[in-house]
């Protein structure tokens, strides 16, 4: 996750409105510099560059937005650019005319605040104004508080910064509501940053831009669906700059970053770009690549791609083709679940250690517990059961059984009551104390299946003939149509994992999510359509399980033409990296 220059800790449960709330969270935030992250000055001035906020231009006839400004990465670069360009159209009265409306700046900490005033009041002394006109422009450009409530006219031609990376659960409750009610975005779990870009955009002028360094995971994840579909609506997604593995902040941090350019303008093509190296004269060269007016160059480091923004639709930036090759499948065939198969994840109990156990020395009753599939049953590639079984509290009709009717369940739910009776969901509901999170129902465990790990490198679907019940950690898919081998061939096959790693969030290390989200996002035909000879070439594949082979009868099935499997088959990470010293 992309942490912030602007640290936030849990607030005290004092906060109470969210004003109160707001200044709480900076109060706690500043008595310790815990986990602060800055952003390298070398990213900051190419996000400046990738706006077009330069010296060249009339920047003091312009307007900059910066909304969180920390310990002034974005700020105090822009400024030495705004006097350049104040200076280079003649500028240079003594009460500084004119530029007292080029800057509007917020931070919400108060010591961070101080501190970045300071070094705003001695750049200006270096530069030669005087403490007093340094002070008004600093009171005229700076002000402290929470972006997302104060009051600010809009107008912007610009935007930039690094906005703060904060979990819903870190933010006081009356604050997290009063957010709610103001940005659409906010929604699910979506995290600070992701009202902030809102905001943002809500302040630009009609052909202004906004330049952020943040997560990434707003592109794909449901939570970000709101903010994509904004952006598809109002905005255009200029620029798209892959950061992942760059270390783009002062202090090495587990994060996967990415550098947004939206604008005010008509829907159009977006530049995409990845991994570029962090020194000042590579940058300085990519970002003018970016805006460039030409078409980039199909050998550089800069690819254009159409319609990346379609509706709440996850974006597809990679630059290797798949994304059109993606659309196109989309096109032709159906979603998983529209082709009679259905996508599922196995069993949550909430206490493990007191559901779960070895099957056969648990003493209830017979039909009081289940075989039950981990993900270390399957990391062979076929089934081979460790011997667990899972508890079943649950009746045929769906309600809890009486457990009066079960005296060994009975007892052996007592013995860990305390376990299962202090969970969250019991204490929500005491009659109902010893039901697993989930319910459990026994004709899945009876019905052949696909079990699917949910993070992995590479897809490892495998067989389950109709004897387990698959634990949470395993996303299962059944079908009343589909021929499962046939079925498990096409996950297991790179077309299979086109479609996940299209639209799934990457984990450190370059794991892929297969979650249910991202496994119903697979595109197959009806089972009816699938030529004899295909199901032959899927069903002895995936017996076999020869991956070159399901490839084969997957590109067969799907139409994949000879110039796309190079796509399709490629593999690992699809966007290159930027050369240093592109030129």
């Amino acid at each position: 996750m992309v942490p912030t220059a602007k640290t936030f800790r849990k607030p005290c449960r004092a906060a109470v409105d969210p004003a109160t709330a707001s200044e709480t969270m900076a109060g706690d935030a500043v008595s310790e510099s815990r986990g602060a992250v800055f952003t390298r000055p070398e990213v900051a001035g190419f996000i400046l560059d990738l706006v077009g906020y330069t010296a060249d231009r009339p920047l003091h006839e312009m307007r900059l937005l910066e909304p969180s400004f920390g310990a002034g990465a974005f700020l105090l670069p822009a400024i030495g650019r705004l006097v350049r360009a104040w200076r280079r159209a003649g500028g240079g009265n003594p009460d500084a005319t004119g530029l007292g409306e080029a800057i509007r700046a917020v931070e919400l900490h108060a010591d961070t605040f101080a501190g970045t005033r300071a070094e705003v009041l001695a750049l200006l002394a270096r530069e030669g104004f005087s403490a007093e006109v340094a002070g008004e422009l600093a009171d005229r450009w700076l002000s402290r508080g929470d972006f997302l409530l104060a009051e600010l006219d809009g107008g912007f031609d610009f935007v930039a910064g690094n906005p703060p990376y904060v979990r819903q659960e870190l933010i006081p409750a009356p604050l997290v509501r009063e957010y709610r009610s103001r940005f659409r975005t906010m929604r699910g779990r979506a995290d600070l940053y992701v009202p902030f870009i809102e905001r943002s955009l809500s302040l630009l002028a009609e052909g202004g831009h906004l330049g952020f360094i943040c997560s990434d995971r707003w592109t794909k994840n449901r939570y970000g669906g709101q903010l994509r579909r904004l952006v598809c609506d109002r905005f255009r997604l200029k620029a798209y700059v892959d950061m992942e593995g760059t270390s783009p902040f002062r202090s090495d941090v587990a994060a996967y970053p990415a550098i947004f350019v939206i604008v005010r303008e008509e829907p159009g093509p977006t530049r995409v770009a990845g991994r570029p190296d962090l020194d000042r004269a590579t940058l300085s060269e990519l970002a003018a690549l970016v805006r460039t007016e030409a078409p980039p160059d199909d050998r550089g480091p800069v690819r254009e791609l159409a319609e990346v923004a379609a509706g709440s639709e996850p974006w597809l930036l990679e630059t290797s083709g798949r994304p059109g090759l993606v659309r196109r499948l989309e096109s032709l065939f159906i979603p998983l679940e529209g082709a009679g198969c259905r996508v599922g994840i196995g069993v949550a109990t909430g206490a493990d250690k007191a559901f779960i156990g070895d099957f056969e020395s648990m003493d209830v009753e017979p039909d009081r517990k289940i075989r039950l599939a981990m993900t270390g049953d399957i990391v062979s590639g076929e089934v081979r059961w460790r011997g667990l079984g899972v508890v079943n509290p649950f009746a045929e009709s769906g309600g809890l059984v009486d457990l009066a009717g079960y005296p060994r369940l009975g007892r052996y739910l007592e013995e860990r009551r305390d376990v299962v009776a202090g969970r969250r969901c019991a204490r929500k509901s005491p009659l109902s104390w010893y039901r697993t999170i989930d319910r459990i129902v026994p004709s899945l465990a009876a019905t052949p299946k696909l079990l699917i790990p949910d993070i992995k490198s590479e897809a490892n679907v495998v067989f389950e003939d109709g004897r387990l019940y698959p634990h949470h950690n395993l996303y299962y898919v059944t079908s009343d149509e589909w021929d499962l081998r046939c079925l498990q061939a096409l996950l297991l096959s790179a077309v299979g994992r086109l479609f996940v790693e299209a639209y799934s969030t990457r984990m450190r290390g370059g794991f892929l999510r297969f979650q249910a989200q991202y496994l119903r996002r697979i595109r197959v035909p009806r089972w009816a359509d699938v030529p004899a000879k295909s199901r032959i070439e899927l069903a002895e594949a995936a017996a076999r399980r020869d991956l070159p082979a399901c490839d084969r009868a997957a590109c067969g099935l799907y139409g994949i033409s000879d110039g796309e499997r190079a796509a399709v088959l490629g593999g690992g990470y699809p966007m290159p990296p930027v050369p240093s010293r592109i030129g």
